[in-house]
């Protein structure tokens, strides 16, 4: 009798729990949506691959089901997601006062826990400040000629070479280049690979949590690991020096550490070192990989392009002398390029807040404590906004100011969180796309060497593979700059 009063009591817990689970409390009205399993909720269907340039289809079929506004629940948590370009903008312009950032626990062991985006108010303002330091239109003047030589020793160096996978080698120059700006490192110097650590935390960035030998996630963890042990070395070896004059972003922060009274922690300079890092070398060159793509795809905006970047050519009084800052300024055409690039590219297909207090917004309410996803693909992807959304048109960019974060675009975050390495990626992108169409003359071209891939030929027989998995599958790419 009493193992029977047992069972039933147990089997009324559990009903009543997975009936709270599936309709949370809630002051007011709720989003529609479903919150998916216990404990587990829609995690698995939310980390599906999206192996096309469209919205996702996770969010694609809910938008369908339950409109622009709609809850789940991701690894426990309740998230609102949200497709609405009016919540987006009111959740960035809100920051500090009815949001906050934040990542699921998951994301937080992996940057950091005192990584750029998960802190608030006066240290990530000063955070802020540091970089833009580094990233600052001053210090972008006197990096143009590194990042013109950059791009320039790569190109001559694919050039001898038969085939090359675009996405990775963009993304050895670019971590090159930002590694040397920011610790002074040399590959070719070092006995420790640095790039190989992040390419191991890269690949298991968007993996199930399973902290397990073997496992993708595991990985990225080790690749962490390895990363934050090499900037750690690095920083005693700095502070050992003798007294110099700073060379690059690691004397400059050594030189905030050592200040008195100082809010920066040697944790918290070491997790920025580490995400400046990730962001300013992965998210640029899946842009400028999925640039090249759209120029082979399109002759003409590749004609256009060329135009633009030999008429700067032509107007110099030295052909060959480097590029300026004012010519980069001109680059009219080469912007709107830019913009529709990283509209379609959508490489931070999510990014996450909190809400501080209850909400009421267009009838819902978002509770106090559960996440928000904003979702810059539906934005970006609307076709009430962006005529033939999926087609490559830099056209479309005629005439429009792109300044900051609005409604309709927001491929570099919004708000106070703003990407404030925004300006660096278009220098880079700028800088490569004019040495590439000035210094060669190619032909977008396929089949062939490029299997079931359109790719690149230079006279040569130079030949760019584009990879199929990097330029399509974006859950790849999850979480980018948003700091």
């Amino acid at each position: 009798m009493w193992a029977l009063c047992l069972a039933a009591l147990l089997i009324i817990s559990i009903t009543h729990w997975v009936y709270r689970w599936r309709n949370p409390r809630c002051h007011g009205k709720l989003p529609p949506g479903s919150m998916g399993l216990p404990l587990l909720g829609e995690t698995l269907q939310f980390f599906t691959p999206n192996t096309s340039s469209d919205i996702p289809p996770f969010i694609k079929k809910r938008m369908k089901r339950y409109g622009p506004i709609f809850r789940t629940n991701l690894v426990g948590r309740p998230v609102i997601i949200s497709t609405d370009p009016d919540l987006n903008y009111f959740v960035f312009q809100q920051e500090g006062n009815l949001f906050q950032s934040w990542y699921p626990d998951t994301f937080t062991e992996i940057f950091g826990k005192q990584n750029v985006g998960s802190l608030h108010g006066v240290m990530y303002k000063y955070l802020k400040n540091m970089v833009l330091h580094l990233f600052g239109p001053e210090s972008l003047k006197k990096m143009i000629p590194e990042v013109e030589q950059a791009a320039l020793s790569r190109l001559q160096q694919w050039s001898c070479q038969d085939i090359t996978e675009l996405k990775d080698a963009t993304a050895s120059m670019i971590f090159d280049l930002t590694a040397k700006k920011l610790i002074s490192y040399d590959s070719n110097k070092s006995s420790e690979n640095l790039r190989e650590n992040f390419v191991a935390f890269i690949q298991g960035l968007i993996s199930f949590p399973l902290d397990i030998p073997g496992t993708a996630y595991h990985k990225c963890l080790q690749g962490r690991k390895n990363a934050m042990r090499m900037l750690k070395n690095m920083l005693q070896e700095r502070r050992a020096e003798s007294q110099k004059q700073p060379v690059d972003f690691f004397d400059y922060v050594l030189e905030e550490l050592k200040k008195e009274g100082t809010i920066l922690t040697e944790g918290i300079a070491l997790d920025l070192m580490f995400v400046l890092l990730f962001a300013s070398f992965e998210t640029t060159s899946l842009a400028i990989t999925l640039a090249m793509k759209f120029l082979s795809d399109h002759p003409l905006v590749l004609k256009q392009l060329t135009e633009e970047h030999e008429m700067i050519i032509k107007q110099r009084e030295i052909a060959d002398s480097g590029l300026t800052w004012k010519e980069y300024k001109s680059m009219t055409f080469t912007f709107q390029f830019i913009n529709e690039t990283v509209r379609l590219a959508n490489i931070v297909p999510g990014i996450f807040r909190k809400a501080v207090r209850e909400i009421n917004f267009k009838g819902y309410t978002i509770p106090a404590g559960w996440a928000v996803m904003v979702c810059p693909p539906a934005v970006h992807l609307n076709p009430a906004k962006y005529e033939d959304p999926v087609a490559f048109n830099p056209r479309r960019w005629e005439g429009v100011e792109v300044s900051s974060a609005s409604k309709h675009f927001m491929a570099f975050g919004g708000g106070m969180r703003f990407c404030v390495g925004t300006d660096f990626t278009k220098v880079q992108m700028a800088v490569f796309l004019h040495c590439l169409v000035t210094k060669y003359r190619w032909e977008a071209i396929k089949g062939g060497d490029i299997v079931r891939t359109p790719g690149l030929q230079f006279p040569n027989g130079f030949h760019v593979k584009i990879m199929e998995k990097d330029t399509r599958n974006r859950k790849q790419h999850y979480i980018a700059a948003d700091a």
